[in-house]
Formats: C-alpha cells, structure tokens, sequence
C-alpha cells in the first residue's frame, strides 16, 4: 500500500511539475493555419490479403540519420505520400487521391547523421520508470481513458466519439495487412464488477445482525473473513490489485486509413514519418476523447517532456503510464527514452498546454508512438524510442479522415 501511495504522490508531482508549473514559463497552444488536404479522386483496388506477419520490417528508414542530406520534398512527392488506401470492414480496399493546397515547404532540419536503423525488442532503458495505473478513480477518467487496446496487440488513443489513432505498422507491414487486421477490434477500458453479489450478501447479514440476529455467527464470521484476509494478503499482496484489474468492451473496427507513404506495397520501402493510421468504429462511444494538436519543437515542451499511456505486453491488461524528455527531433520524428515494451505502440503521446487567452491547461496529442530504433551517430550505434509527430499536414490529413472534408481543419 505505501509503495503504491508512493507512486500516486510522484505521479501527480509529475504532472504538476513536469507538465505544467508555474516554475515553468508560460507553454501555450498556438493555433495555426493548417494546409488544406483535398480529397481528389478514388480508385477500387483489389482486396488484401490479410496475409503479413505482426513484424515492422523496414529495410531503409531516414530519421535523423540522414536529414541533412535529404532534399526539401517537392509537392508533388507530399501529395503522393498523403494519398491513402482505405480498408472497409467487409475487405474491400480504395485508394484516394490528395491534392495539397496553402503549404509552405521548408527542408529538413540540419541534423548531421547518418546510419542504418534496425529493430529490437529491449525498450526498456536501465531502471523501469513506467507506472502500472491501477486505481479505478484514476483509470476510468480522463486522460487515461483515452487509451485503448487493438485485437492485434497494439495500443491507440481515441480522439473522437467513432476514431482511434494508433501506428500504421499495428495493421499493416509497409506491403500489405498483417493477420488479424481483417476483423480488426478495440479494445475500451471498462472495470471488473467483481464480487458485486458478495457485496449485497453481506448488506443483508449486516442489516440482520443490527435486527438482533444471532451475534456469535456474525462474530464469528467477521473473525473469519479477517483470518482469510490476512491469508490472501500475505499470500499475494498484489490481491487487490488483480481484482482492480481492467477488461475492455470490444468494438469492431468500420474502416481503417493508412497513408500512402506507409502503404507503399511492392512500390516502394514504408517511410517511418508516415506510421500512423486512424481507424473508425463501427460504434460510437461516450468516453471523453484526446484532441489533436500541431507537435512543437523540443524548446516549447515544458520541461522537455512528453507523456503517452499504453498496454505493454510484460504488463498484461495493465494501463501502463511514462513521461520523459525528448532527445532530439528532425521534421516528422521524436527521438526519446521513454521506458515502453511491445504492446504500447500506437499510444498516443501528448502535452498539457495552456489555452490561448484562458488560464485552464488542455492536453492535446502530439505524436504516435512508433517503437524502438537503431542510429549510428558518428559511428557509433545509438538507440532511441521513437514517436511520430503530429505536424500540419499529418494533422490536416487525419482531420479529412475524421470529418470526411476540410471544412473543419482550418486552425489546429
């Protein structure tokens, strides 16, 4: 009990001092004018096979490795990568046409690294500083919430009453869907109500023990039941725990979007700036959701840091809660050591921000967790967790997706 009041205290410490105090300076949400992505025309394409195995395997990925050298990409190269193939629930496929209007492009930032990135499983760096949340009060409300589980083994975020944002590599390997992703499911938390019934049977003795029943059973009982408590306590101190654990309410998926600088099929190599997808469900929901928001520069994070919420796969059903500072950055990516194993990829990954002209603090997501990542730095091989950020255009195209037009994706 102490280590996890421990745990509750720093947690809150955390996001007044890390994500938002007044030893800070004032962080703000600055709305911008956000480019216009146009929905131009729509082909049929054949249907998936649903065929490819739950890996990302990317064979050439740019990050920060080679963002100098990169050329600014030209229009019609965003316009291409913007495009998107859409899944519908019955297997069917289209692709969509953009064009992109109101877009000023600016080339990449000067990082000066290079080196091929690979993949592993270690996302852990030297002590675990990853939070089990565990309290239904805390669980059940906003922000975490906003978390959700995929029948394929991922995470997401929810950010409307029918979408969810999660990785593009959690349904699709770069060249075609992955196993599962067919009847693709999310997951909404919910608690257990177990023990419910007990709850009542016990009302009912107490009422007739007030009544004058007989008071030796009722001693009697209690002295049991405490006998027993202390049996379980001691035999498995994480008793409450267990029983405070979450289920989810599973709701199939209606459509999935998927960029096509993520879906490059036989093409071309997936570009990890584009692993994001937005899935709508087949039913709405009545959760509060997470708003999107324009990802900042490392400079405007207070305190550096970033805060996502996920289901890591050592962790089972367990909500797990980190915050950390970013690294570095280049134009799409976020480079950090957040401590997160498989399971948490496609968490959102967010800000608490000021609202301009208001005094309250509003979180908005800012990235989608990608996973873990290789860089040679003059060298010598460095490994970051990465998020891909959520930049004006990322923002503009999953805003059509949301709302089926631009006419609500002026300001972000």
């Amino acid at each position: 009990m102490e280590s996890m009041l421990f745990c509750w205290i720093f947690l809150t410490l955390g996001w007044t001092l890390i994500d938002g105090s007044e030893m800070e300076q004032d962080f703000m949400w600055h709305l911008s004018k956000i480019p216009r992505v146009i929905s131009e025309r729509t082909f049929h394409l054949t249907s998936p096979t649903f065929e490819a195995d739950a890996k990302m395997v990317l064979s050439r990925v740019c990050g920060i490795e080679c963002q100098k050298e990169l050329p600014a990409p030209s229009l019609s190269d965003l316009e291409d990568s913007l495009s998107y193939e859409t899944v519908f629930e019955n297997g069917t496929r289209t692709l969509t046409r953009v064009k992109v209007q109101d877009v000023v492009l600016e080339p990449p930032q000067n990082i000066s690294r290079k080196g091929a990135s690979v993949r592993r499983k270690r996302q852990v760096y030297g002590t675990d500083s990853r939070f089990s949340i565990l309290d239904k009060k805390f669980l059940t409300n906003f922000p975490f919430n906003t978390a959700v589980k995929l029948s394929t083994g991922c995470s997401g975020i929810l950010i409307s009453p029918s979408h969810v944002l999660t990785a593009a590599h959690c349904v699709h390997d770069g060249k075609d869907y992955i196993k599962g992703s067919k009847k693709l499911r999310v997951g909404l938390l919910k608690m257990r109500n177990k023990g419910a019934g007990k709850k009542r049977r016990g009302s009912k003795r107490s009422r007739r023990e007030a009544d004058g029943g007989d008071q030796r059973e009722g001693t009697k009982d209690n002295l049991e039941r405490t006998k027993a408590g202390r049996r379980r306590k001691e035999s498995h101190r994480g008793r409450r725990v267990a029983e405070g654990r979450p289920s989810f309410q599973w709701t199939r998926v209606k459509n999935t979007h998927i960029p096509k600088g993520w879906a490059r099929g036989g093409k071309g190599d997936a570009a990890l700036d584009y692993d994001y997808a937005l899935l709508e469900l087949k039913r709405a929901h009545k959760k509060k959701y997470m708003e999107l928001g324009i990802s900042p520069t490392i400079k405007k994070l207070p305190g550096g840091m970033i805060h996502f919420s996920g289901f890591d796969h050592d962790r089972a059903d367990q909500l797990v809660y980190r915050f950390c500072s970013v690294s570095d950055e280049s134009n799409d990516l976020l480079y950090q050591y957040c401590d997160a194993e498989s399971g948490s990829t496609g968490s959102g990954v967010y800000l608490r921000l000021k609202e301009p002209d208001k005094k309250n603090w509003k979180r908005k997501i800012i990235a989608v967790y990608s996973g873990h990542q290789w860089v040679d730095v003059h060298g010598m091989q460095k490994d970051y967790n990465v998020a891909v950020r959520i930049t004006p255009l990322k923002y503009a195209q999953i805003c059509l997706w949301i709302h089926g037009d631009n006419a609500n994706c002026t300001y972000g």
